[in-house]
């Protein structure tokens, strides 16, 4: 896996190659560095070696010293909000809660099981057939079709892929703003999450859980657009029924939505401190 760090405008792993983004280029913060150690480290152990690609000399000297002294950023704090992209409304990742979304048709079955599951067990094919499945359009390894994924709360991804499943294809920025189909929000603590024992942080996800997580134990809301009310009243959990609510969409665009979304959780969540 190559990592190349730059002045990109937002981190993404495609192809083999981490675009590794920076908040504040051309400097590296104590907590990308601990980032990208811990990254190299989850590499590391599933076997496959990284090369760091980097053309900002100053930035390649903090690196090698943090390769070499990785204490020096062991006990660095997850930052309140990270900027390494600015895409949404927010203008960077809020960290409080990550976020799951799901397609229509899948979260029905996530709320009629009570589950979140990981790839391999939701589609019962092997990592070598879903490495190889014609969805795995970023080259994704076998290891990550073990877990099930989660973005920052407030970020746009998860639609953005909801949209991209839909369609079949890659979404244009008119459709993001103008045909936008919103996915079914999994919301969840960060400081639940990070509690779970499957937990694991790879430098590149927010978050992740390996095999399965009972959405009774960890969610703490699911938004559903509200025009898909009736499709899901009658099918949810009787222990999760206090959880789902249930959002307007309003004509929103994808960065909207999200905003509008997040705004919805933060404040509920104040109310319940």
């Amino acid at each position: 896996m190559k990592i190349n760090i730059a002045n990109h405008g937002y981190t993404l792993i495609w192809d083999g190659v981490y675009y590794f983004a920076l908040s504040n280029y051309p400097h590296i913060s104590s907590w990308e560095l601990k980032k990208l150690l811990t990254f190299i480290d989850f590499e590391n152990r599933h076997g496959r070696k990284t090369e760091i690609i980097c053309e900002d000399e100053n930035i390649t000297k903090a690196v090698d010293h943090a390769i070499k002294h990785p204490e020096i950023v062991e006990d660095v704090l997850l930052p309140d909000k990270i900027t390494e992209c600015t895409y949404c409304k927010q203008k960077g990742c809020l960290t409080k809660f990550v976020c799951h979304t799901a397609t229509p048709d899948n979260a029905k079955k996530i709320l009629k099981s009570g589950k979140l599951l990981s790839a391999v067990k939701v589609f019962g094919k092997t990592n070598t057939e879903l490495v190889l499945d014609p969805r795995n359009a970023a080259g994704d390894p076998e290891d990550y079709f073990d877990y099930i994924m989660f973005a920052w709360g407030n970020c746009t991804a998860g639609d953005n892929l909801v949209m991209e499943r839909l369609l079949g294809r890659g979404a244009t920025d008119d459709e993001r703003q103008n045909a936008f189909t919103p996915g079914i929000r999994f919301y969840f603590r960060y400081d639940d999450i990070i509690r779970h024992p499957n937990y694991v942080f790879d430098g590149y996800h927010p978050a992740k859980v390996k095999n399965e997580l009972l959405l009774s134990d960890y969610l703490y809301a699911c938004i559903v657009p509200e025009h898909f009310r009736l499709e899901y009243e009658n099918l949810i959990q009787p222990s999760l029924v206090n959880r789902i609510h249930y959002h307007k969409q309003n004509n929103y665009g994808l960065c909207d939505w999200a905003e509008a979304v997040y705004e919805f959780i933060a404040g509920f969540d104040e109310t319940q401190e």
